[in-house]
């Protein structure tokens, strides 16, 4: 009986799989996603917003300068920030601590 318990749970992932990604729904995002739609804009110009706490995040603008299996550099704008280059994680983006805006 706990055969068959286990059976209809995996029936019903299977189902719930089906009905929200396959028919039109979102793939889950993960790292190598990430550093894969990263890969395609390196040079490219765009802004940070760091999330710092409670209602509290700070902007700065740079240019996606490489990549690598665990992180990212960006060149920062010298005129705004007083260190040239920042490097951040690709879980940083998942988790939302940092969004990115290119253009």
């Amino acid at each position: 009986m706990s055969l068959k318990l286990k059976c209809d749970k995996i029936d019903y992932f299977d189902w719930l799989w089906y009905t929200i990604f396959q028919r039109g729904g979102h793939m889950p995002i993960t790292i190598t996603s990430i550093k894969a739609k990263l890969d395609g804009k390196i040079g490219e110009p765009l802004t940070i917003t760091s999330r710092l706490g409670r209602k509290k995040s700070k902007t700065k603008h740079g240019v996606l300068r490489e990549t690598f299996p665990s992180v990212f550099i960006i060149e920062l704008n010298h005129d705004e920030n007083a260190v040239e280059r920042v490097s951040y994680s690709y879980t940083d983006i998942l988790t939302k601590n940092i969004e990115l805006n290119f253009g």
